[in-house]
């Protein structure tokens, strides 16, 4: 990993340096994308496969709620230390690391033979890819100016919702080629790639390179100073609780998408297994334009002039009330049409605050916590996502199949993650001091 040099060591530097040595930093967003794609793929499988692998393992709708779930609660508890060693570590390290082992788990998932070894290996799963998003913000935190951040963090996480829109007739098609087990097999192989181009390209800014970045002529601190703090006070301030139950919201909803949408398409609807693939992806095209425009929202909100705090929680909060808006009257629509468009609105405007999220901790944390302040907000939003799938799949079974509730819970859920933010996270550090 390369190391920032010393002062001694920074020869002078002419104003046509700094823009060529930073182009790097653009490459790095391209691979994090690229990144994030892979990483929900191997996410997504389950849930592609979802009707395939519960007749396969003669699950109910509540054993399948549990098997989606099983990603989730690892994901969630493995945020915490996660965004500790990233701050520790750096993110190269920690991101190979981590897109090593969920390749590896991703393969080892296809020669599951019982119901109690494919939910240990979604639990793995969670686990090693928890890094991965905690990695990206401190990447953005290093590369990045305040100013500059919620553009790159909002198309870091578009990876993901390329993931999302590409997966159901990308996996679909793979799971009718191959089955579900080389479906497994072929993204885990795509991961291994991925380590490889990652250890090759990635480096930390130099001194030069950060004072290039934030315009002053000091840069942030090296990595082996950020090393030095622990993230334990983080939990003593009153922003990191109201983050936690703010992404519980925001996530919940989300991952309801994520884990039934494709069953919902095909029980509720009626749709093919193949007709599904496709008409499932349109909500998760919907939330790429959301991710885009939270982010660029954001960014216009502080050229005019608004705080930087202010600038994330306007995207979130309006994201959120517009999800809410779009998400509760679906269970009351007979047109499958409309249902379609509500349920693409709510995706997109669900996706609207989530470059924002992340974006938000690196504004409220200090350089050495942004990594953990972002995980273990993160961990909150998992919390959501674990319930969502298990909520969901008893809902169905109590209620003979029937998803009323299900958007009637996520519509809610989406309005208290949004006031969370909006009314409760506020920027309560003293002007160059730590937070209080």
């Amino acid at each position: 990993m390369s190391q920032p040099l010393s002062d001694a060591q920074i020869p002078e530097r002419t104003d046509a340096d700094a823009p060529r040595s930073l182009r790097i930093r653009w490459v790095l967003v391209a691979l994090l994308v690229i990144g994030g794609v892979v990483n929900y793929l191997d996410r997504s499988n389950l849930s592609v496969a979802n009707t395939t692998v519960a007749k396969e393992f003669d699950l109910s709708s509540t054993q399948m709620g549990l098997l989606l779930a099983a990603f989730a609660w690892p994901y969630a508890l493995a945020n915490l230390p996660a965004g500790y060693l990233v701050d520790r570590f750096g993110p190269k390290r920690m991101y190979a690391w981590a897109a090593a082992l969920w390749s590896l788990v991703s393969m080892l998932s296809a020669t599951a033979s019982s119901y109690g070894f494919m939910y240990a290996a979604r639990v793995a799963l969670g686990v090693a890819e928890a890094p991965f998003f905690t990695a990206s913000l401190k990447v953005n935190q290093r590369w990045f100016a305040q100013h500059e951040r919620a553009l790159p963090i909002s198309i870091v996480n578009t990876g993901s919702q390329i993931a999302n829109a590409i997966a159901p007739p990308l996996l679909t098609t793979l799971m009718l080629l191959l089955g579900w087990r080389g479906m497994f097999v072929t993204i885990g192989a795509l991961g291994v790639v991925l380590v490889l181009v990652w250890l090759r390209v990635y480096r930390d800014p130099t001194l030069r390179e950060q004072a290039a970045v934030m315009g002053e002529a000091s840069a942030t601190p090296a990595p082996e100073a950020e090393a030095k703090a622990g993230w334990g006070q983080l939990f003593r301030q009153r922003n990191t609780y109201f983050m936690v139950l703010g992404a519980f919201g925001i996530f919940y909803t989300v991952w309801v998408y994520l884990t039934w949408l494709p069953s919902y398409l095909e029980t509720s609807r009626g749709f093919s297994l193949t007709a599904t693939g496709w008409l499932a992806s349109l909500p998760f095209l919907c939330g790429i334009a959301g991710v885009l425009f939270g982010g660029f929202l954001s960014g216009r909100l502080i050229a005019r002039g608004v705080s930087a705090v202010t600038s994330r929680k306007i995207p979130i909060a309006g994201g959120a009330a517009l999800a809410a808006a779009a998400v509760l009257p679906v269970a009351y629509v007979e047109s499958t049409p409309l249902a379609m468009v509500l349920l693409s609105v709510g995706y997109f405007a669900a996706q609207v605050p989530i470059g924002c999220l992340w974006t938000l901790a690196s504004d409220v944390a200090e350089p050495h916590q942004v990594a953990s302040l972002g995980a273990i907000q993160n961990f909150g939003g998992f919390l959501g996502a674990t319930l969502a799938p298990i909520v969901t799949g008893s809902i169905l079974d109590a209620t003979g199949g029937s998803y009323n509730l299900v958007f009637l819970v996520g519509g809610v859920l989406l309005l208290v993650g949004g006031s969370s933010y909006l009314f409760f996270v506020k920027d309560r550090r003293a002007p160059k001091e730590s937070l209080t």
